[in-house]
Order: structure tokens, then sequence, then C-alpha cells
């Protein structure tokens, strides 16, 4: 079996280094992504509530009904 020489040893280690380092950032980015999504989701989300929020006080101050009244 061939030795293998001080350069190629080198080389086969940067090799698995920079594979590791992409693999890595790879995992890094799909989960800062997924994060970036999640956070653009529920501020979309806490958005419409305010519009349905905006809208009923609008209907129930064109009705006479005072939106702060909870009793029915």
């Amino acid at each position: 079996m061939p030795r293998l020489s001080k350069l190629e040893i080198r080389k086969d280690v940067l090799q698995s280094a920079v594979e590791a380092m992409a693999s890595t950032v790879g995992e890094v980015t799909s989960i800062v992504t997924g994060a970036v999504r999640d956070v653009a989701a529920s501020v979309g989300g806490l958005a419409t509530e305010l519009f349905e929020l905006r809208d009923s006080a609008q209907r129930a101050a064109e009705d006479g009904a005072d939106p702060d009244d909870a009793s029915d």
C-alpha cells in the first residue's frame, strides 16, 4: 500500500474542512431562511388581525354602538 505524501494529506484535510464548512453554511442558511419566513408570516398575521379589528371598530361606530362596550 503506497504511503500518502504530506502534501496529499494536507489536501485531503483542506478538502474535508471546506466540505464541512459548506455543509454548515448551508444548514445555517436554511435555518435563517426558515426563521425569516416564519417572522414574515407572523407579522403578516398580526397585520391582518389589526385590519380586521379596525374594520370591526368602524362598523360598530357606523352602527352607533360603543366598541368598548363588551356587554351583549
